[in-house]
């Protein structure tokens, strides 16, 4: 039989005839390299397996999960490990990729599992410090094989039987079949390819993690097609130098997308914060307040979340006063400040404004908007709002309260964390009987809302007021 040579690009993976100096798919130069393909001999109908049945025929999974003690773990991916599932996790090199896995690893083989942590990037030497740092002592039912080549790892599979097998990372792995270098888009989705096999083996269905690496634009390297292929993409954010690190699924088949695990980055590996709440507030001491700090109800998934903010006003000396903001867009903090200055009667054109959270959470939605005001001017006034005290409203331009989505879930999490007041816009909640400790303030404007924590602008924040006294 001939054999025919091809060009292949070691970028996207398309095909030429010929050698070409620039791909035209995805634009890169000098990508392709020959390689030799063997014609394909067409299957005859006889050779099928298996055959179109009626969706009404078709018997349902149970897709038995394994259900760690990693609680935000599990609920980032819908409950726990599906059983028969490919998982893909990703993030930037030293958010804690290959802590969190040794640490399920771990949690799994405790339960009475089998683990394989296949790893390409570190040695059986490595793996063993970090789980003498991270773990109390190391499970029997934990293997560990290192090495580059796919088909070794496979070899392995079948001889151990694993139940969880965990692939750290897919880019560094090869197959002896393809002549490419690894990382390449051919063997990273020809390795991927034979795992799915492995994982949906309908006779002995294995769970399967794979790392993927990041580039810098934040995606995972190789192909899209990789992120098609597998079961649910968990990203792990978070910077390096900073504690707090967030999970959630840009894709996930057996669960929501929404959800969000919060995980904290210390000497003993990555800690489940099972109570966020708590995790990004101040815990301070009976009617112990601080001006400059207000709360507020974020929601993350089906999870409401309080979260504290923090500002601090200062004189500015400069003809343009600083905006600084570590937790939202700057142009968001802008706008605030404008509907405080016009609404509010509070002039900030002389004042450098610091916004920031507790914990580092940054800050997506609308609903904190009327705790950052409140926030600045607590601080501006210099006087504490009392902690008891939450806000869960957005403000219009305006100056209006305006309602917020998932309004009663979130007055449940300040209810049964122990607050006694909140804030919220006109005919937000429907029956406010229900929380007979918590007492709701349905408000229509910013400035009632000032004047109702007896915060009154001085008349000579007010321009109107100046010209009067003028007069």
């Amino acid at each position: 039989m001939k054999i025919k040579v091809i060009y292949r690009c070691s970028n996207c993976g398309s095909e030429s005839p010929r050698w070409l100096g620039k791909c035209p798919k995805c634009e890169e130069w000098n990508t392709f390299e020959e390689s030799e393909s063997q014609p394909k001999t067409m299957s005859s109908q006889s050779k099928r397996k298996t055959y179109p049945k009626k969706l009404s025929d078709v018997l349902a999974g149970n897709s038995d999960r394994i259900v760690t003690s990693i609680s935000e773990f599990n609920r980032v991916l819908g409950g726990g490990i599906v059983k028969d599932s490919i998982i893909i996790l990703t993030a930037r090199p030293g958010a804690g990729k290959s802590t969190l896995l040794l640490q399920v690893a771990d949690d799994v083989a405790s339960k009475g599992y089998k683990v394989l942590y296949a790893s390409a990037e570190e040695s059986d030497s490595q793996i063993k410090n970090r789980s003498d740092r991270i773990l109390k002592e190391s499970k029997s039912d934990i293997w560990i094989y290192s090495d580059t080549s796919m088909n070794h790892v496979l070899a392995s599979i079948e001889e151990l039987d694993p139940d969880l097998i965990i692939i750290d990372s897919i880019q560094t792995f090869t197959l002896d079949e393809h002549n490419s270098r690894p990382g390449s888009p051919i063997q990273t989705m020809e390795c991927a390819s034979e795992l799915l096999k492995v994982a949906k083996n309908s006779k002995r269905p294995r769970a399967v993690i794979m790392v993927g690496q990041m580039t810098k634009d934040d995606e995972i390297a190789g192909l899209r097609a990789l992120e098609h292929l597998v079961d649910a993409v968990l990203i792990l954010n978070g910077e390096n130098g900073e504690e707090l690190r967030g999970a959630w699924c840009s894709k996930n088949r057996f669960g929501s997308t929404g959800e969000i695990g919060f995980f904290s980055m210390t000497e003993q590996g990555m800690l489940s914060i099972d109570n966020p709440s708590e995790f990004f507030m101040t815990q301070r001491g009976q009617g112990q307040t601080v001006s400059g700090s207000a709360l507020a109800v974020i929601k993350e998934g089906t999870r409401p979340i309080i979260v504290e903010v923090e500002s601090l006003v200062s004189k500015s000396f400069a003809p343009y006063p600083s905006r600084i903001a570590e937790c939202l867009r700057r142009d968001q903090l802008n706008t605030l400040i404008s509907i405080l200055e016009q609404r509010g009667k509070i002039n900030l054109y002389d004042k450098n404004i610091v916004i920031k959270t507790t914990g580092g959470l940054q800050l997506r939605e609308q609903s904190v908007s009327l705790a950052i005001i409140m926030c600045i001017v607590s601080s501006v006034k210099d006087k504490a709002i009392p902690n008891d005290i939450v806000f869960v409203a957005d403000v219009g331009l305006t100056g209006e309260l305006k309602k917020v989505p998932s309004i009663e879930a979130r007055i449940r999490e300040i209810d049964r964390m122990g607050f006694k007041r909140v804030y919220v816009a006109k005919n937000t909640v429907r029956d406010a009987s229900r929380f007979k400790n918590l007492k709701i303030v349905e408000l229509n404007t910013l400035y009632e809302v000032i004047m109702d924590l007896n915060m009154k602008p001085a008349k000579a924040d007010n321009e109107f007021h100046i010209i009067e006294e003028l007069n």
